[in-house]
């Protein structure tokens, strides 16, 4: 039987103020292996401020609700699911959904929490889950490597500077403001990187000298992509998982033509000749494809933050009915750590 339950529905695309609306929706009937969450809180990522622009391919039509990850307590299991999990306080992904007061997701995609702060759980789903899969799933960062971390006060940026701190790591942190130069410098980064004053490349080139870039973090792509990969040396890894340059142009086609363009071209003998690589990260793909490998990045993680190893960072929080406000500022980028929303 289905169940009624109220979300906050992407309507349209465009501004934030314009694209949201809170109504009531109806949840499809619990399947066997699914358990049912009360959420009390959702996380904001910046696949939503693309899917809320019309430029994230996953999305799905209009109208829809978007969120990937909730912190609540489960209130019903599906008939694979065992019992003990009823009344169970968790962090979970959400293949969508998440923008909602109860949730469907599968029982491999959620963590107890038991009492630990929701924002910070928030944290722990989508982005600590995507650092740790890059940097201790899908590469093998070692101790003394040269690493570029884009947009490095932002979520992810903050959960790899942590992760990757523990590996002894040289970090290249960029961002845009001084003013979140205090928040990385505590972080405990090597090199703090502003490209609003000079062009990033040449000031990494300057500390470098003659050395070179062993991995850089990109969730921007477009024209940084030819950068990272003139700074990275033989052996180096340039990951993509996102393509924030895009966001926000307002020409359709010809943008993502002109996105696309400053890429260029990459001539795959040229990448076994230098032994360098190029990663692409699709979180949805990994957890449509590879659901247990997800489920190891989701319970390494909630682990770390449980043993004190790992702190992640809620930059603002805000409640449901200021979502539209919410999304703006994460699509400002003056927002630093995770931005939490509470019904």
């Amino acid at each position: 039987m289905m169940m009624k339950t109220t979300a906050i529905q992407l309507i349209k695309n465009g501004t934030a103020e314009q694209a949201f609306e809170e109504k009531e929706i109806a949840l499809p009937e619990l399947e066997d292996d699914e358990v049912q969450i009360e959420v009390e809180s959702f996380g904001l990522n910046y696949a939503d401020v693309m899917a809320r622009n019309g430029l994230y391919r996953e999305a799905p039509p209009l109208p829809c609700v978007l969120g990937y990850e909730v912190v609540g307590k489960i209130v019903a299991t599906g008939k694979d699911v065992s019992d003990h999990l009823k009344g169970k306080r968790v962090v979970a992904f959400t293949r969508f959904g998440g923008y909602a007061k109860h949730v469907h997701t599968k029982e491999i995609a959620v963590a107890e929490i038991s009492d630990y702060d929701s924002g910070k759980a928030l944290c722990l789903a989508t982005q600590y889950v995507t650092a740790f899969y890059m940097s201790h799933v899908a590469t093998t960062v070692q101790k003394g490597d040269c690493v570029l971390i884009h947009a490095a006060a932002g979520g992810v940026g903050t959960a790899l500077i942590q992760l990757l701190k523990g590996k002894e790591a040289t970090i290249f942190a960029k961002t845009g403001s001084d003013r979140k130069k205090t928040y990385l410098e505590e972080l405990g980064v090597d090199h703090i990187i502003n490209y609003n004053k000079q062009d990033y490349g040449d000031q990494i080139q300057h500390i470098l000298k003659r050395q070179r870039l062993d991995i850089s973090f990109n969730p921007v792509a477009g024209s940084t992509f030819k950068k990272d990969w003139r700074l990275l040396g033989n052996g180096g890894s340039l990951i993509l998982f996102g393509g924030s340059e895009r966001s926000g142009k307002k020409w359709g086609i010809l943008s993502t033509l002109n996105f696309v363009r400053k890429m260029g071209i990459i001539i795959p003998i040229t990448l076994m000749m230098r032994s360098k690589s190029i990663l692409g990260i699709n979180m949805l793909k990994v957890a449509d494809y590879k659901p247990y490998t997800l489920e190891f990045c989701l319970k390494a993680v909630v682990e770390k933050a449980l043993n004190d190893e790992i702190h992640p960072q809620v930059g603002a929080t805000y409640s449901a009915d200021e979502l539209p406000e919410a999304h703006a500022f994460l699509e400002s980028g003056k927002s630093t750590g995770k931005v939490v929303v509470n019904w």
